[in-house]
Order: structure tokens, then sequence, then C-alpha cells
């Protein structure tokens, strides 16, 4: 049993970690600034300019197949370089992705909205949460009604990221109640901005937000549909899976990121006359840290090793999900604790990471949600106890 990484996998790795470095953690002063001014810490200009710049470093379509220009990369590398991308604050992402549902398109559409996505030249949003229809999904109600060529759209959909920028959304609606949401009665389409809906920003706890958006007889033309009539929620769920081993991936760097700043200022206060760092309360409080932190990156990187060998990630991907919002979340914590009223200031990033790992255990599926499709799983005999070792 190898623990250890391909040589390259630790070359991206580094890479990575180069351009992070090197290009976007020098903007993290201005970034806070700017937030505490309640601006973007990126405007959509600059994040462009550092997406073109990481293509130079050869960081381009990290998921995108190469066809399309892409590095196609499998999903432990990808695993390894959203960690590194967790290193900053700064809200950067590297360009050249799509949704993955998108490929899904016929070839118009791709042209039309896949292609321009990829380069950057639109912006996508994805939305099936709806006010009543969040962990369930299969309750939502957003209605389309077929009116000649046309399909009509009515309702809301709440809690969309990308939801204020973007300019198209891929929206999922009810097509047909009699069949239900499960049962192929749901829809997807591709629904330019500019062709009614509007959307409205939800402020949060967080920087940014998201938003609702309003569907008020948005008329949308059948040629317009992705995929299949009544394939909509299953395109939904294969957009909700994909990302649940990348965010605690981003957790990861995060954790190692605020830990070793705790590291750093444990063994530079001093109180009493000596470093706090020589408290058994800190001690502890680092052992506990690295001991949870080295437990999810296991557990993240086996989920991703998962996908990439072609089986069902959706237990390891639920477990990597659950434990690895929750060991961010209690990081951050202890790092503000070590840090005492200094990291409850917003002269450092402690309070901002406090505020942001939080959604982790919200989004792309609830902590409960998680508990829900693990214990399924061993209840219903779908995997066995330690399955993977079998």
């Amino acid at each position: 049993m190898d623990f250890s990484l391909s040589d390259e996998e630790r070359a991206i790795r580094d890479t990575a970690r180069q351009f992070i470095t090197r290009e976007v953690m020098p903007l993290e002063q201005e970034a806070l600034r700017r937030e505490r001014a309640h601006r973007p810490g990126l405007e959509r200009s600059e994040l462009r300019e550092l997406q073109l710049k990481a293509k130079e470093f050869g960081f381009w379509g990290l998921s995108t197949p190469e066809e399309y220009g892409g590095m196609e990369l499998p999903a432990v590398t990808q695993s390894l370089i959203w960690t590194e991308v967790g290193r900053t604050f700064v809200q950067f992402k590297f360009g050249g992705d799509a949704d993955n549902i998108l490929y899904f398109a016929n070839d118009e559409q791709k042209k039309e909205y896949l292609l321009p996505t990829i380069e950057g030249e639109r912006i996508s949003c994805f939305a099936i949460t709806e006010p009543g229809a969040g962990s369930d999904a299969a309750n939502i109600k957003l209605r389309a009604r077929q009116d000649g060529d046309d399909w009509v759209l009515n309702g809301e959909k709440t809690f969309i990221t990308n939801g204020n920028d973007a300019d198209f959304v891929i929206v999922v609606a009810v097509t047909d109640p009699e069949k239900g949401v499960r049962g192929g009665g749901t829809t997807a389409f591709l629904v330019d901005r500019a062709m009614g809906w509007r959307s409205e920003f939800i402020q949060t706890m967080g920087e940014g937000g998201p938003a609702s958006l309003i569907f008020d007889d948005v008329r949308v033309p059948a040629r317009n549909i992705l995929g299949e009539i009544g394939q909509g929620f299953e395109l939904g769920m294969k957009w909700i899976g994909k990302g649940r081993y990348l965010i605690p991936s981003n957790a990861i760097g995060i954790a190692e990121r605020a830990l070793g700043m705790a590291v750093e200022y444990a063994n530079t206060r001093e109180t009493f006359g000596k470093p706090i760092a020589t408290n058994q309360a800190i001690q502890w409080m680092i052992a506990d840290s690295e001991t949870e932190l080295e437990a999810a990156r296991w557990l993240i990187l086996r989920a991703a090793w998962t996908v990439d060998q072609g089986a069902d990630p959706r237990h390891s991907s639920s477990m990597a999900k659950l434990y690895g919002a929750g060991m961010v979340n209690r990081v951050v914590d202890r790092v503000m604790q070590i840090h005492g009223g200094m990291g409850y200031t917003r002269e450092l990033p402690i309070e901002r990471w406090y505020r942001q790992v939080r959604l982790m255990r919200i989004y792309e599926g609830t902590d409960e949600m998680q508990r829900l499709i693990i214990s399924r799983d061993l209840l219903r005999g779908y995997t066995k106890i330690g399955g993977h070792l079998q």
C-alpha cells in the first residue's frame, strides 16, 4: 500500500502552489480591504487576468476534456490542486471549466453555451434549489408549461451561486407534474438572462452572496432544452455529485494555512514570560487539529481515487464531505481561540475563514444529508463496513 504521490502529481501540485503563492496571495491585503468596504475582493476583469496568467503555467480546464482544450486531469490531481487554491482566501479559481452537465448539450448548444463558457466569455449558473426545496431537491415547484414551440417558466430558485453575475442559467423545472420529479417529470433548460429572468442578491454572513432567480412568464424556445425532456432531475444529481470531494479538498488548504498561522503565533506570542506554545491547552488544540486534518486528507483523496477507478463514489464522497467540512470548522475555531482577540479582528483573515467555512456544512449536501446517505448505504446493504478493503 503506497501513500506517496507520483512524480507527476507532485510536480503539478508544486506548480499550482507556486502560482497561488506568487500571483494570488500578494493580493490578500487588498482583497481584505475591499471586502471591509463591501466590495468584491476580486473584480471580474482581475479574475480573468489571473486565469490567463495561470493558463501560461499550463492550468486551464482542470476537468475539461482534452478535445475542448482542457487538461482532463484525474480526480486525485484535481483534489490536490483545489487544496492549493484553498490556501488563499482570495476568491480565485482556475479558468477553462464549465458545468459538467453542459457536455450533454447538442452541437448548436455547445457552440452557444459550452465553448464560450470554457473560454471565459460567458458565465453560467446552475439552479435547482428553491425556497421549499433545498436538501429535498425532489420537491421543486418551478413550472415549465409548453406553449407551441416554446416553454414558459414561472417560479423561483434560491441560493444560486454565481446567480448575480451569470448571463445564462441551467435551470431544472417541472414539465410533467403527473410523472413526479423522480419519475421523469422535470427538464433542464438553458435560459439566457436576456430572456427575462432576474436575480436578487441574498445577504449572508460570508463574503459575496448567492442569488434568488425570479422567473415570471419567461419564454424559452424548445431548442434550449438541455439533454432530453424528463432528464432534468437526473442531470441535477450529476451536477450536485461532482463537487462533493472538491469542496473538502479546498477545506484541506484552508485548514493547513490556518493551522500554520496558529503554530507560528503560538511560538511567538508570550504570556507570563513564556510563549503560549508551552501551555498544554494550546498544544492539545494544535495536536487535535493536525490529527483531524490528516484524517480528512486521506478520506478525501480516497474519494477522489474512487472516482478515478470508475467506481461509484457516492459513499466515499459523502464521508469526505461530512468529515472534511466538520474538520475545517473545528480547526479554524481553534486557530481563532489560539489567536485570542486578534483572531476576532478583521486585521487577520481568521474571522473571514470562520464565516466562509461554515457554509461548507450546508451547501452541496448538508451534514445531515451526508449522514443519511452514509447510513442508508450500510442499512440497506448497498455497501459493507470497510467495503473498500473487502
